[in-house]
């Protein structure tokens, strides 16, 4: 038997068969008894329970063993004294960051306990416009786990004047999208935050096509000068609350905070500083969420959102709280509070059994055991042994010139370079300016000066022979070169190297598999994560890919660089201060400028 998402009985038949046996008339399918039950309302938790389910929902909560004086139930699963808990929900994420499909996805989030995502498919979008994001969502109905859509906002994230992306989603195509697609739950984050704040018309039209349908508008911002104007503009929530006081201007201000937490040795774990208004300063918790945003595959097994939870907790969180956040307050941000995120009666029977650790033990997703003792039940194993295939345009994304220069002129007399600099934890990049003197080679002003190039390649064919050279200063590597087609937001290819050879190898590599993130040494790819949907995506099961993002990361690590390959990913991103780098050269954030690489 296959996993559906809901159920396809008409909805007074539903509310019915809840209320038989609820009132003991009718035998409920499951019974889930000896639990401590998390209350996510009240925030408790009560010793010796038991929940009664049909029909895929919660019919009813009742003290462990009174089942044995009702009618008979289908199977009955002794919790033996852990703690059930509502399936967490994860209000903020990018499916493609996990370079996996959704129904790969669907595996690692429901071994960590979640049950519900909200994904922004701006990735996809990027690469391959409304046809991107209508296959991603495609791939979501056919994944065992409740997906929503938060609509990608805005994509390209500049102007064309600053990158070249693939998709240009307008205000009526966004409009259309909702409209098109129920699972439309919200605008996903409003990336552009400076034209936002300066009133750009493209932006302000695409947020009125959310507000005009009701629908929130979710954010991404740096600098607190810009929150006031964001949030007039009717932007809600955001999940880039870096620290303590820009984290209160967002709660002061209205704006859901949604605490991102993550891998410590990546840019991804915000939360430590971000959740002090609550811990040191006496706020509500009640707009705070926690969330994931980026993960791949490998610190989606690790570093799930259940180990955000954790992080909450023991950051002075109360357990019971801290699973709120994880589950009950994404819900109700998205206006689903009162169907998903809590235990009550008639809500989705999507619930976690935890140890004391509160790490999750079993999962049941719409009231089908789908993990238990952490392994994949069956009906779960069946599902995702038929994952959506994506189309085959969506495998044909990584079209480059031939005979491109990787590396810039060499100077021939003193010159100041404007450098990209790279400090941990890698999200925002300082410029750094470079005094350089003449030499006879490259290799002697890079080590010098601690450089290596970058060079950004536009992959999307719609510029001819598109690219764009850089200098990163304390990026760390020494020889050879690595590559990404998953340069952020507009996904051409970003190279780093110190040599023309290890750089143009590392861009074969990635041509030849349709994309890709590689590491060169010495003129060997030494790990490669073949990337072929959209240059984004593997279609293989998670733990597949994990166990590649695994070898990647040694690799990475090996050739000596400074911040892991996701933060490297995000050196084009043109929308975070300073300085950044598309296929159209050097870009100064928020003057949104471009720079030449040589003063």
């Amino acid at each position: 038997m296959a996993l559906t998402r809901f159920s396809v009985a008409p909805l007074w038949q539903q509310t019915q068969a809840l209320a038989a046996v609820a009132a003991g008339r009718a035998p409920p399918d499951v019974v889930i008894t000896g639990a401590r039950m998390l209350s996510t309302y009240s925030e408790r938790i009560a010793n010796d329970k038991e929940i009664w389910l049909v029909g895929g929902r919660i019919a009813a909560i009742h003290p462990a063993g009174t089942y044995k004086k009702a009618p008979a139930p289908k199977a009955v699963y002794d919790a033996r004294g852990g703690i059930i808990a509502p399936g967490l929900v994860d209000p903020h994420i990018h499916i493609e960051s996990s370079m996996v499909t959704a129904c790969a996805y669907a595996e690692a989030a429901l071994l960590n306990g979640t049950t519900t995502i909200f994904c922004d498919s701006h990735e996809i979008g990027n690469v391959m416009d409304v046809a991107g994001v209508e296959a991603m969502l495609e791939d979501a109905r056919l994944a065992p786990l409740s997906i929503f859509l938060t609509v990608p906002s805005t994509v390209p994230a500049t102007s064309p004047e600053l990158e070249t992306a693939g998709g240009d989603l307008t205000p009526e195509k966004i409009g259309a999208l909702f409209d098109k697609w129920p699972e439309a739950m919200a605008l996903g984050e409003k990336m552009d935050f400076v034209p936002v704040a300066m009133g750009d018309p493209r932006s302000h039209a695409i947020i009125a096509e959310s507000l005009k349908r009701n629908r929130p508008v979710s954010g991404h911002i740096y600098g607190r000068d810009f929150v006031a104007p964001y949030a007039a503009s009717g932007v809600t929530d955001t999940h880039e609350a870096i620290d303590r006081d820009i984290s209160n201007d967002f709660i002061d201000a209205g704006i859901w905070v949604f605490l991102r937490g993550g891998n410590p040795a990546t840019p991804w774990n915000s939360i430590v500083e971000a959740i002090k208004p609550i811990t040191e300063q006496g706020a509500s918790h009640k707009r705070f969420a926690v969330c994931t945003d980026d993960r791949d595959a490998d610190d989606l097994l690790t570093f799930g959102l259940d180990w955000v939870v954790r992080e909450a907790i023991r950051l002075g969180m109360k357990p019971e709280q801290a699973w709120a956040m994880g589950s009950l307050h994404g819900a109700t941000r998205f206006g689903l509070g009162d169907d998903i995120g809590g235990l009550g009666g008639g809500r989705r029977a999507d619930l976690v059994l935890l140890g004391d650790d509160m790490k999750p033990v079993s999962t049941w997703y719409g009231g089908e055991l789908v993990v238990d003792q952490r392994k994949v039940m069956p009906v779960l194993e069946q599902t995702l042994n038929q994952r959506y295939r994506y189309p085959e345009a969506a495998y044909n994304t990584v079209h480059l010139p031939k005979g491109l220069k990787l590396t810039p002129e060499l100077p021939t007399a003193p010159v100041t370079a404007n450098a990209i600099g790279i400090e941990l934890p890698g999200i925002v990049l300082p410029h750094r300016k470079v005094a350089i003197e003449p030499a006879n080679d490259w290799a002697s002003i890079l080590d010098k000066h601690n450089l290596s190039f970058v060079t950004v390649v536009e992959r999307h064919g719609k510029s001819k022979g598109g690219i764009a050279h850089g200098l990163l200063q304390d990026f760390g590597l020494k020889n050879g070169a690595v590559g990404s087609s998953v340069g952020h937001d507009s996904h051409n290819i970003l190279l780093a190297g110190t040599n023309e050879a290890d750089m143009q190898l590392a861009l074969d590599t990635i041509e030849a598999a349709k994309g890709g993130i590689v590491v060169v040494q010495d003129g060997k790819v030494t790990a490669f994560v073949g990337l072929p949907v959209a240059g984004l995506i593997s279609d293989k099961r998670v733990h597949e890919v994990a166990a590649e993002n695994r070898a990647l990361k040694t690799a990475w690590e090996a050739a000596g660089c400074t911040i892991p390959y996701m933060g490297f990913n995000l050196i084009p991103l043109s929308v975070i201060p300073e300085i950044r780098i598309t296929d159209k050269g050097l870009v100064k954030v928020p003057e949104m400028t471009l720079q030449p690489l040589y003063d």
